[in-house]
C-alpha cells in the first residue's frame, strides 16, 4: 500500500518542528508482517495515520476494524503504545503537537 497524503503531510510538518526523525513503515512483530505508518522505536511509540473515515475505508469496515484491533492489541502486548490519527487532525495541526508533547513526556521521564 501506498503513502498517503496524510502521512506525506505529517512527515513533512515533524521535519517543520525539528523533532525526531520517526522511522516510516516500521515493521513491529516478529511473526505477522505488521507495520506501523510511523515510529519511535526507542520509545515504543507508533502514529498510525487511519485513512477513509468518512468514506468507508478499509479501517472502519468490519473485517478492516477487526484486523486493526488484531494488529493494535498485539503491540500493546509487545509494550507499544499506539496513536491513532486521522487525515482531518493531521490537518489542523493537533497531532504534531501531540507527539512533541508525548516526546517530551518520554524524554523527562528517561532523565
Amino acid at each position: 500500500m501506498g503513502v498517503s497524503k496524510a502521512e506525506e503531510s505529517l512527515a513533512l510538518q515533524i521535519r517543520a518542528v525539528k523533532l525526531p526523525e520517526p522511522v516510516r513503515e516500521h515493521k513491529f512483530h516478529a511473526i505477522r508482517k505488521w507495520r506501523f505508518d510511523f515510529a519511535y522505536p526507542d520509545h515504543l511509540l507508533a502514529i498510525e495515520v487511519e485513512g477513509g473515515v468518512w468514506s468507508g475505508g478499509r479501517h472502519t469496515r468490519g473485517s478492516g476494524f477487526t484486523k486493526d484491533c488484531e494488529k493494535y492489541n498485539a503491540a500493546l502486548m509487545d509494550g507499544w503504545r499506539v496513536y491513532r490519527c486521522t487525515p482531518d487532525m493531521i490537518k489542523s495541526g493537533i497531532v504534531v503537537k501531540d507527539i512533541e508533547t508525548i516526546l517530551g513526556k518520554v524524554c523527562k521521564s528517561n532523565t
